[in-house]
């Protein structure tokens, strides 16, 4: 959504094959896009895909933070290596990227952050979602603290919060019950990921002196 708004953009993911179809579609499209393998759970890696953007394309203007896991499971169950998993990569990857954009946002007089959490950062809906929950509680804290710090800097900061949206988080899921659990959720007619880029091109699109800060955003039938 952003290349067809004109942005050159720097696509990241873990895998490669991730990136093809992406990178396809943008090109055909006319854009102008460079893939990265990236696990922004490496603050090298994170710092060094930023310093990339700006060797390929001369500035990064906006960074979208949209690296995410949602692993639901009673904190009772004790998947402590799936907690870890979640703050690693929805606070601590959102951090390493943050950090390094900021250095450049700063040095050129500007910039946009949005970051992407979820209606989760706003309300504990279910018992298996506690520590998911937290992470992107974590996330609009954050958020919140960066729009404060930056002020004076040039430089906005967006909160992104779906509520169900057509993925495959919920595939990553290994509680059972946890999964059934979001089952009659996934039967309504649903998020889809162009809904999010759509939220995403109208908050970074808008004049300087308007910084859109929340956008929370729900399928019409999601009833919490």
């Amino acid at each position: 959504a952003l290349a067809a708004e004109g942005a050159a953009v720097v696509v990241a993911a873990r895998r490669e094959d991730r990136l093809t179809g992406l990178v396809e579609r943008i090109r055909d499209d006319g854009g102008r896009v460079l893939a990265a393998v990236c696990d922004v759970t490496e603050e090298s890696g994170a710092h060094g895909l930023i310093r990339k953007a700006e060797e390929e394309f001369g500035s990064v203007d906006i960074l979208v933070n949209n690296a995410g896991v949602m692993l639901l499971s009673n904190v009772g169950k004790s998947l402590s290596e799936e907690w870890r998993r979640m703050f690693d990569v929805n606070v601590m990857g959102l951090l390493y990227a943050t950090d390094a954009a900021i250095e450049v946002m700063k040095r050129q007089g500007g910039g946009h952050l949005v970051n992407i959490s979820s209606l989760a950062g706003r309300k504990v809906t279910r018992d298996s979602s506690g520590v998911y929950a937290g992470s992107k509680h974590a996330v609009g804290a954050i958020s919140e603290g960066l729009r404060q710090e930056l002020l004076e800097d040039g430089i906005r900061v967006s909160v992104i919060e779906p509520g169900a949206v057509e993925t495959e988080l919920a595939t990553h899921i290994t509680d059972e019950e946890a999964r059934e659990s979001l089952g009659g959720l996934l039967q309504l007619e649903i998020l889809q990921a162009e809904d999010i880029a759509n939220a995403i091109v109208y908050a970074v699109t808008q004049p300087e002196r308007v910084s859109v800060n929340e956008i929370l955003i729900r399928p019409t039938q999601q009833p919490v």
